[in-house]
């Protein structure tokens, strides 16, 4: 069963599928994998700018696998060819070995390996933080109530995980001589510089929050520009910054509360350019009520469950939608978007025979 894992592992990592630049097709991968899905009827979508998904059906199941395909750049730290598929003693490595292909080279093997009811969503946008692939989905009449989401969790069921915000902020300031009495407070920059001070003593406040076993609210200044040289009072400045919440944290209550924390008049522009909801997705009571209709999903189908986790999936997508969604695959996080991204052997065997058994219940 490895060996075919395996050869269908090294046809997925030799498919380019890097998003940037995302240049996918609905040949390639797609082609690959439909070649490999025989009795199974392939919907393939193409959603524009290389957003493009497989739906795979056989029989009548009200639960459908997700995986995607995409995967991140590789950087030059690659030590051979990140498209050709190494095996080891203990692993293979690949670019998307991990996060996620072998979960989709799992599938397919157990796809051939019985006979009953199946779906499998493959898409290939997850990458680029824009869901179009899930949401037309979502979106469409697809009468499925569970979706099991393939993401690096050590064959673990994981039933709940972080959100994610992606924010830009702008600043006005007045140009000026910086020998000016009025550079302290006419400055874009010193406006970003307090107003990034104050949201650092802001996060701080909240470390004693708790859900799921997750503590406290993630943040993260990724970028700030501004500004024309030392002796100038910045005129203008911009702020990147991102923030991962509990499933318990309210996102419009945390926006209002960054917005705030900027001097008086100095916020030009507050976005937020990217969002993704907790999982379990909902207020208080109904992240809850979905945590343990997802606990209940993992025993049925006899998958040890595993700790909370802070990084971002799209089964969250599935949970605001209404569905039972836990995150399960292959591969530990920790080798993801690393230079010779590797998962262990017997982590694609263990989830293999796992699909196996839940295909033939």
């Amino acid at each position: 069963m490895l060996d075919t894992t395996l050869r269908h592992l090294e046809a997925l990592v030799a498919c380019d599928t890097r998003n940037p630049p995302r240049e996918i097709t609905t040949g390639g991968i797609f082609d690959y994998l439909r070649a490999q899905l025989p009795g199974f009827r392939c919907t393939v979508t193409d959603h524009g700018e290389g957003a493009v998904s497989m739906l795979a059906v056989r029989g009548t199941p009200k639960r459908v696998f997700n995986v995607h395909l995409d995967t991140v750049p590789n950087s030059p730290a690659w030590s051979r060819n990140p498209l050709r598929l190494r095996v080891t003693r203990d692993r293979a490595i690949g670019l998307g070995a991990c996060d996620i292909k072998g979960a989709a080279a799992g599938l397919v093997t157990a796809a051939n390996l019985t006979r009953g009811d199946a779906a499998f969503l493959f898409s290939s946008d997850e990458e680029a933080n824009d869901p179009r692939c899930i949401e037309a989905f979502l979106a469409s009449d697809h009468g499925f109530a569970e979706a099991i989401v393939a993401e690096p969790t050590q064959c673990e069921a994981v039933l709940a995980h972080r959100g994610i915000s992606s924010v830009l902020l702008r600043f006005q300031g007045q140009a000026g001589h910086a020998s000016g009495e009025s550079a302290l407070q006419a400055s874009a920059l010193h406006h970003a510089m307090r107003w990034g001070s104050r949201a650092l003593d802001h996060v701080e406040a909240k470390s004693h929050e708790r859900f799921g076993g997750l503590t406290g609210l993630r943040f993260n200044i990724g970028r700030v520009e501004g500004g024309i040289k030392a002796n100038v009072i910045a005129p203008a400045a911009e702020v990147r910054f991102g923030f991962r919440p509990l499933p318990s944290m309210a996102f419009e209550q945390l926006h209002d509360a960054f917005g705030r924390l900027a001097d008086p008049g100095a916020l030009a522009r507050y976005e937020e350019t990217f969002r993704g909801p907790s999982l379990p997705s909902g207020d208080v009571a109904t992240a809850e009520a979905r945590r343990l209709e997802a606990r209940d999903l993992a025993d049925e189908l006899g998958l040890p469950i595993g700790n909370a986790v802070d990084f971002w999936t799209e089964a969250s997508l599935f949970s605001r939608a209404g569905m039972t969604a836990i995150v399960y695959g292959p591969g530990d996080i920790a080798q993801a978007h690393t230079a010779d991204e590797w998962v262990a052997l017997d982590q694609l065997t263990r989830y293999t025979d796992s699909i196996v058994r839940i295909l033939s219940q």
